[in-house]
């Protein structure tokens, strides 16, 4: 946990009084903003307070939660942005304005960001809704449409509420909506686990962690995974998955890494077993042979956020069940870079940025 600093860019200015006699001037906040590719490039600044326009609020942001992709973005390997771009994606914060027309909330309503425009509900979007990454949320407010926003969790503060945008709809996607889990079940999950191990544990499945990380592992076990398996020591980790059942396989694998780690998820699996791809770690490409796919009779589903409405049914679930999303930790808004430095270094969690109390 970081207290409070002063480390504030020289880009930052204050505003000068204005003289009797002229119009006051417009309120005043602090923003991120990046001049160019490269976390290096991002300079905090005092900028107008933005006002919001029909069916829009204005939210004054309380947390920020980064992912890596808000990294990629900044570092310019995911297209070129428009400068000066103000970053950050993933927030909780208050309702204080509302624009014109807009109903769906009250002043004061604690709210949460949506990752993807234009998708209220239904199978898939749109093929326009995800083009454009959202962003413009590392400032102390900013303007949303209403449409973009869902109540926030009862249970859960700004911090907590800020890592569920982008991170829960996409593991409720997987667990839940596309792959049915169903207490008894045994799961697979990749990596740390997190969001997905829990809704699998929550919902009464096994899981069974894989990672390169003892350290990962013994945390796993704590958010309620039955065995971990470190990957490294044993590459094979299919066989370890055959022995804890039994030789019946995993009904479902959370594959993060896809490459040539496909096909050791398949060997894994149970007949009519699925596999859920939802990260691209090790390779942009998936390698296996046909043969085990084929006699395990297996389904490949491709995941990504999920609608507005999953986000709304996951927070549901979070409130009835208890789940708290694991924060490795937290910075000040004028810390975001040791914030950024420690997102690439490995955190164990989301790492959050405080923009305020």
């Amino acid at each position: 946990m970081h207290g409070r600093h002063e480390m504030i860019s020289s880009g930052l200015t204050t505003p000068k009084p204005t003289d009797a006699g002229q119009a006051p001037q417009k309120p005043r906040m602090r923003r991120w903003e990046l001049d160019a590719p490269g976390v290096r490039n991002l300079t905090l600044r005092d900028a107008r307070r933005p006002e919001p326009g029909p069916r829009e609020v204005l939210v004054r942001i309380q947390a920020v939660s980064l992912n890596y992709r808000d990294v990629l973005m900044w570092e310019g390997r995911m297209g070129e942005l428009a400068h000066p771009h103000v970053p950050g994606s993933d927030f909780a914060g208050q309702v204080v304005e509302l624009g014109p027309l807009a109903t769906r909330f009250s002043v004061g309503d604690r709210v949460v960001g949506v990752d993807i425009a234009d998708w209220i509900d239904g199978a898939a979007p749109g093929h326009h809704t995800n083009t454009i990454a959202v962003s413009g949320r590392l400032a102390e407010f900013a303007v949303v449409s209403e449409d973009m926003l869902v109540a926030a969790p009862q249970t859960l503060g700004p911090e907590e509420a800020s890592t569920l945008s982008t991170a829960g709809p996409t593991a409720w996607m997987a667990v839940v909506e596309t792959g049915r889990v169903r207490a008894g079940q045994t799961w697979v999950v990749q990596g740390t686990g997190g969001v997905s191990l829990q809704f699998a544990a929550a919902h009464g499945a096994k899981v069974i962690l894989t990672s390169s990380s003892d350290e990962k592992l013994a945390f796993g076990l704590g958010l309620g995974a039955r065995a971990g398996i470190n990957y490294r020591a044993r590459p094979r980790w299919d066989r370890e998955v055959m022995a804890f059942t039994s030789g019946r396989g995993a009904d479902a694998v959370i594959e993060m890494a896809a490459g040539e780690n496909l096909a050791t998820s398949v060997e894994a699996l149970a007949y009519g077993g699925r596999i859920l791809l939802v990260g691209l770690l090790d390779s942009d490409r998936i390698s296996t042979p046909v043969g085990p796919l084929l006699l395990r009779r297996a389904t490949i589903n491709a995941i990504g956020v999920g609608p507005r409405r999953a986000l709304e049914d996951m927070i549901r679930a979070i409130d009835s069940l208890g789940i708290r999303p694991v924060v490795a930790a937290t910075y000040d808004l004028g810390d975001l870079p040791a914030a950024v430095a420690h997102l690439k270094g490995g955190a164990v969690g989301k790492v959050v940025v405080r923009v305020q109390d």
